[in-house]
């Protein structure tokens, strides 16, 4: 007993603490049961940031932390997925006492299967008193899921990934006050929509499908503030060239711009081209190209870069579907391929 005060009194619990953040969570097991001391310090660290993939292992998980006060309130952060198990109403129950129990939680990633994300399943925060400042989950957009939001005033940053049918889904107009960054791959254009109107949202990753082109871009002129940074995934089969004038024409002080092309084969002549639409944003600095195709050599996508920064003189940094970083030095266009060099 001596000999456990004794380290108390040379390393402070905030040292201890510190120690702790540095192991693994697989190293921290055997510290829980080494002594009362380092159990309620160790346990800190083991609870405080959660991620577990197998869904086995996220059902034991919850069952702990729903009967533990101790260790569920030590939870920040937790990523649960059940997106490869069909989960009962049990678990279901369950999960809703775990959240429950979890007060201090600021972050929650929540994936579901594809059939049980057809269902209402977030009545399952019934109760739930955490402020979230980050919410990732796969479920259906729907009223109990607007009702949630609601009540999570804190969050910035939201993303929606499921695949969503057009549910009742209306968010309150005071609803998310502070959300700042917006992701989704699956959503319609009325959903998107519905999440960014009157908000100030400047960050957004969405996604276009042939027929929603235009309704989708438009609803980026819906937040109450300028959007500055895109992210695109294109499953449009019109070439690259003809969709960053419809971006540009909503966002011409967009700073940075990533674009994910899965429909369209990109060649030297199509990025040489893509050059004269970027004449039209005014305050562009970084922009990323991804598109499958023939990769192109080392001297032309050097020749890309600088065709690029002639039309759009504000550009900072340029990523190629070579994947190489290019970026101004000494008023030359270099990547990270000279520097090794």
């Amino acid at each position: 007993m001596d000999a456990i005060y004794s380290i108390t009194s040379v390393l402070p619990v905030e040292i201890l603490e510190l120690i702790f953040s540095h192991l693994e969570r697989h190293e921290l097991i055997p510290v829980l049961g080494s002594n009362s001391i380092f159990h309620n310090t160790a346990s800190r660290a083991v609870y405080r940031n959660i991620s577990e993939t197998s869904s086995v292992k996220a059902l034991k998980l919850i069952k702990t932390l729903a009967s533990n006060a101790t260790y569920s309130r030590h939870v920040r952060s937790i990523d649960l997925d059940f997106a490869n198990n069909l989960i009962t109403a049990n678990i279901l129950r369950l999960l809703n006492r775990t959240l429950q129990q979890l007060v201090s939680l600021t972050t929650l990633i929540l994936d579901f299967s594809q059939t049980d994300n057809a269902a209402d399943v977030a009545w399952i925060f019934q109760g739930c008193s955490f402020s979230l400042t980050t919410f990732t989950s796969s479920m259906r957009c729907d009223r109990s899921l607007a009702q949630f939001l609601a009540m999570q005033p804190k969050i910035t940053e939201l993303c929606l990934r499921g695949f969503n049918k057009e549910y009742e889904f209306a968010l309150e107009p005071k609803a998310l006050p502070k959300l700042e960054h917006f992701r989704t791959v699956l959503s319609y254009p009325s959903i998107v929509g519905e999440v960014l109107r009157g908000r100030p949202v400047e960050s957004v990753s969405m996604s276009l499908y042939p027929g929603d082109v235009q309704t989708s871009l438009d609803t980026l002129l819906l937040s109450a503030t300028a959007i500055k940074r895109l992210t695109v995934m294109s499953f449009e089969s019109d070439p690259p060239v003809a969709l960053l004038p419809l971006i540009a024409d909503r966002l011409p002080h967009l700073e940075a711009f990533h674009l994910v092309v899965l429909m369209t084969h990109y060649t030297h002549e199509i990025l040489l081209e893509i050059g004269s639409s970027l004449a039209q944003f005014k305050a562009l600095k970084y922009i990323t190209f991804m598109a499958p195709g023939i990769p192109a050599s080392f001297n032309n996508e050097k020749s890309i870069a600088e065709a690029w920064s002639k039309a759009c003189p504000t550009l900072q940094t340029i990523i190629l579907p070579k994947g190489m970083v290019w970026f101004q030095r000494d008023e030359n266009w270099a990547c990270l391929k000279d520097r090794e060099d």
